[in-house]
């Protein structure tokens, strides 16, 4: 018997909620009323599996989205007139809706501020200050820093694989 179930006198049926669970919630095995087998309750599945272990296929589309295309189907044009109509006469989320479309929202923009030049790891410490500096002085977002930041990182460790790299060599070659 699982754990945390408890067992109904032989003969006890649990009275069922309308869910397929039954009505006071607990998950337990439930004798039936010929005393067969008792059927579980609850999750009759083992975790990580499924009835369906293929699962939804790949691409497939949800019906109601199927449902709408259709009814919307030849209706793009007059729709997109309406809401043109709508921002022209000053409704203001029409108006939005049409913006947002004629110009998406900038996800990135080119960002000028003076910065060291970095040539190995200890270089990393200037940039850094400088990353501060521009953020402190509001020439950057702080976001914009930390992606800046990732780029100075990304380029030092690789100076610093090289540098490796490089000594590892030379110490083969000595031997």
């Amino acid at each position: 018997m699982p754990l945390g179930a408890t067992e109904k006198p032989a003969g006890a049926i649990s009275p069922m909620s309308g869910t397929g669970e039954p009505a006071d919630g607990k998950n337990e095995w439930v004798a039936t009323a010929d005393d067969t087998a008792p059927i579980q309750r609850g999750r009759p599945f083992q975790a990580g599996q499924s009835g369906n272990p293929e699962g939804r296929p790949k691409g497939s589309r949800n019906k109601a989205t199927l449902a709408l295309e259709s009814l919307l189907d030849g209706e793009a044009e007059a729709l997109t007139r309406k809401a043109i109509e709508l921002a022209l006469g000053g409704d203001m989320p029409a108006l939005r809706l049409c913006l947002d479309r004629i110009l998406p929202a900038r996800r990135d923009r080119p960002v000028t501020f003076e910065m060291p030049a970095i040539n190995g790891a200890e270089d990393a410490k200037a940039a850094a200050a400088a990353l501060l500096a521009a953020v402190s002085s509001g020439s950057l977002t702080p976001s914009e820093a930390v992606e800046i930041g990732k780029l100075i990182d990304a380029y030092v460790k690789a100076v610093e694989v090289t540098e490796v790299l490089d000594r590892l060599e030379k110490l083969e070659q000595k031997l």
